[in-house]
């Protein structure tokens, strides 16, 4: 206040004061910088690059670089599979890349949301990948069973012996799968042991479930294969016979239930109408829920 007050008073005096001398003239104040342009994000960031390992053509959708596998087939329209590869499009010989092109821009929402779905799967996946060690853990019909090496297993239990954890207390039980191993067992060793024990339980389970709702559909089923495939949970031919694969066992009852009921249901609809559909719901009521979760909730690699 008082630097305003003089300045005011140094304007109505009729001499200025004399000029104070100065040496050195004073140093100029250094510039200020003028700021940089905001750069769009999509400069900044790394746009998401999904690639199919066979891919022969790429586009980008939004701001989604994605490589994808061209198939050339006798059809009438333009296909999209979204894989645990990438993106495969299928599409008529006669019809030009520019129409294709199109059609990706169309469907791009669509495209992206199952890439981002079936990378974060894959990455889940890889995060459940087993060590064969003692003290890993796997799923076992939905809960978490732990490996324990323990040569004088072999006198409980040929082949493994599943068990509380000694010293449990409240709470879920902390299941050990004890093996009859020695502590020094090649993970060869020990995974060839549990998938053996894995597909005794499944050949037992997937007996009961049968069982239990082939009486509920009205349905005879005559013969149980395990099955190991890679891409199908089960089928079922005419004939009764019924294939399951053993890895259902890793996953909780309810969707073990929903894909038996699935195949049974095919002996009496060997579709996917909308019968066939109703079938199922008669006896597994939230199948829909199920089956999401099916799809969903990736199996440990083994």
């Amino acid at each position: 206040m008082k630097g305003l007050v003089q300045l005011a008073l140094d304007l109505f005096e009729d001499d200025p004061p004399p000029a104070e001398r100065i040496d050195k003239p004073p140093r100029p104040a250094p510039p200020v910088p003028a700021a940089a342009p905001a750069l769009p994000i999509a400069s900044v960031l790394q746009p998401a690059v999904f690639r199919h390992p066979k891919a022969d053509r790429h586009t980008v959708l939004g701001e989604v670089r994605v490589a994808y596998e061209l198939r050339r087939a006798r059809r009438r329209h333009i296909g999209f599979l979204v894989g645990p590869e990438g993106l495969t499009v299928s599409a008529p010989r006669w019809v030009p890349l520019y129409e294709i092109e199109a059609a990706l821009q169309k469907k791009a929402g669509w495209i992206v949301r199952k890439l981002v779905e079936m990378r974060d799967r894959d990455q889940r996946r890889e995060a459940g990948r087993i060590e064969w060690r003692d003290g890993a853990s796997l799923p076992f019909l939905g809960e978490p069973v732990r490996i324990v090496l323990d040569a004088r297993a072999s006198s409980l239990a040929p082949g493994g012996l599943l068990r509380p954890a000694a010293g449990a207390t409240a709470g879920p039980p902390d299941l050990q799968l004890h093996l009859a191993l020695p502590q020094q067992a090649e993970p060869g060793q020990i995974r060839d042991a549990v998938q053996a024990w894995l597909m005794r339980q499944a050949t037992r389970v997937f007996n009961e479930r049968l069982a239990h709702f082939a009486p509920l559909l009205g349905v005879r089923w005559s013969k149980l294969t395990l099955s190991s495939a890679s891409t199908r949970w089960g089928s079922a031919h005419s004939n009764g016979s019924i294939r399951l694969n053993w890895r259902l066992i890793h996953f909780r009852l309810p969707i073990i239930d929903y894909v038996v009921a699935h195949e049974l249901s095919h002996l009496r609809v060997m579709d996917h109408s909308p019968r066939f559909w109703e079938t199922v719901g008669s006896v597994v009521p939230d199948y829909a829920h199920l089956r999401s979760q099916l799809r969903a909730d990736p199996l440990p690699p083994w």
